[in-house]
């Protein structure tokens, strides 16, 4: 009942907000205006076509219930969706489908990765508060949350993408560079494991040692020229991550777990050149198939080892073969860069468009091409994301990790690590759900600003020019696909608060 009250409550409200909108579009100017100054001879019979594509000669209401009548169309089975027609004849929901795909590929990337890190990284600055950690994300998140998306997007153009296309012709890392990189990374290792000063000296000492030897070899192995990762470093990132994976979901002291997620990751290795033939040139349909695939055996495989506690065995291996499934596409996909890379004259990150016109490739090289254009609008969309997820997680994990529920699962013996994961983090997600919810649903609409700087046709520029020739059919499409998400997203959200919160009841 109470997803149906939210239906009919929202419905009504579409209705009014539509209704207003385009009233608002329709008096915000004339569309016939750019005709003032035509010289052609054939003007009166441009203004003809105008008036009968928008339906001028209708009253605003009477042209809001054609519109309303053609949005209904949409949704009825076995009728054309039919959005209107643009000035020049176009249907908007031809206009509407393309800018969609445009701007989904722009904007969800970047809103997945600002929610993982920004997450991740304040549960890191909540359980490091008032360190070093702490004090340089919340300078460097408020920071980049301050600085205009325009400006940020030319300076990841000029300093990013052209300045390492040109380090690219010869990717040598000079000395400098190396100590500095290093450098950050033992100050950034530091920081986030923490300890006494003993600990600390150890973590950054060895964080500075292993940085710097690995720089200096895929310098000197003239590694970013011929990436890829190889057996080697494709076994030890697979086995790396089942570690990790059985740290975080039950423990490296559970061995049965251990050795089921370690097998896994074996086991998806040993797949990767059985199926080589196949993964030479995929589909989608091919990559997503072999996923599935993976994830039902790594959780058949933990379902078998995980003795007493099957689920949970199950739960670590499947989540173990989907990183070694990620790890088996990112070998795929670097191999392909040096083919990729002259096809494209070295240039390999892309600085404008949504793709290169023309280009023709295998799977790996168009999922490279479309990357690469990805690369900067994400970047900067993230840059300025971050900061409100990775504040809104320390707060709220700040706030959980002093509630009484948390220090009596401290007291009762838990380790750490199920007091933060199970108890802290669950709780500390309800207030972050809201606003992930409600940014999934915004950016449905499109980035303006950065489809404007990096020349992509999405959402927001629909929406953009039709305000400009002040056609409401455009600007109306827009508004149903954002109003819609919103909606949708929110009772998305509502339901949520039930799993995360048993106290809470969606009824």
């Amino acid at each position: 009942m109470f997803v149906v009250r939210r239906l009919i409550v929202s419905f009504f409200v579409l209705l009014v907000a539509t209704f207003l909108v385009y009233v608002l579009v329709v008096l915000s100017g004339d569309p016939l205006g750019y005709l003032a100054t035509d010289q052609s001879p054939n003007k009166a019979q441009k203004i003809a076509l105008v008036i009968e594509r928008l339906h001028l000669t209708q009253s605003t209401p009477q042209r809001y219930l054609g519109w309303l009548g053609g949005v209904a169309s949409c949704v009825v089975p076995g009728r054309t969706c039919d959005l209107g027609l643009t000035k020049d004849g176009q249907q908007v929901s031809d206009l509407l489908l393309a800018a969609m795909g445009s701007t989904l590929r722009l904007v969800v990337a970047a809103t997945v990765l600002a929610i993982v890190l920004g997450v991740l990284v304040g549960i890191v600055s909540a359980l490091r508060q008032y360190s070093g950690f702490d004090y340089t994300i919340t300078f460097s998140a408020f920071l980049f949350f301050s600085l205009p998306l325009f400006w940020v997007a030319v300076l990841l153009k000029q300093y990013v993408a052209i300045a390492f296309n040109n380090w690219l012709a010869d990717p040598v890392i000079a000395l400098p560079t190396l100590l500095v990189l290093s450098l950050l990374s033992a100050l950034t290792w530091r920081a986030v494991l923490g300890g006494n000063r003993r600990r600390k000296w150890i973590v950054f000492g060895v964080a500075f040692v292993a940085t710097a030897l690995i720089l200096f070899s895929l310098s000197a192995s003239r590694w970013f020229a011929q990436p890829a990762l190889g057996p080697v470093l494709l076994t030890l990132f697979s086995l790396g991550s089942a570690w990790v994976v059985t740290q975080l979901t039950a423990s490296v002291a559970r061995r049965n777990i251990l050795y089921a997620t370690m097998g896994t990751a074996v086991v998806g290795v040993v797949m990767s050149f059985v199926l080589k033939p196949v993964l030479e040139d995929p589909n989608w349909a091919i990559i997503l198939g072999l996923f599935v695939l993976s994830l039902l055996i790594g959780a058949g495989i933990g379902y078998a080892a995980g003795g007493l506690d099957r689920a949970q065995g199950a739960r670590a291996c499947a989540m173990t073969a989907a990183f070694t499934g990620l790890w088996i596409f990112v070998d795929h996909t670097l191999n392909a860069v040096p083919a990729y890379s002259e096809a494209v004259g070295g240039r390999i990150i892309a600085t404008i468009g949504s793709n290169t016109p023309d280009f023709e490739g295998n799977f790996w090289m168009r999922f490279i091409d479309s990357c690469t254009h990805l690369a900067l609008p994400t970047l900067a969309i993230l840059l300025i994301s971050f900061a409100t997820y990775s504040r809104y997680t320390r707060a709220t994990m700040l706030e959980t990790l002093n509630q009484d529920y948390v220090r009596t699962a401290r007291a009762k013996g838990l380790t750490e690590r199920t007091v933060i994961m199970r108890h802290a983090f669950r709780n500390a997600l309800i207030p972050v759900t809201t606003l992930m919810t409600y940014d999934f649903g915004t950016v449905i609409g499109g980035a303006v600003i950065t489809e404007t700087v990096f020349g992509w046709q999405g959402m927001g520029r629909l929406f953009v020019n039709g305000l400009l020739s002040f056609e409401p059919n455009p600007v109306m499409a827009f508004f149903i696909v954002t109003a819609v998400s919103i909606v949708v997203f929110n009772l998305i959200a509502d339901i949520l608060y039930a799993y995360l919160d048993p106290r809470i009841r969606v009824s």
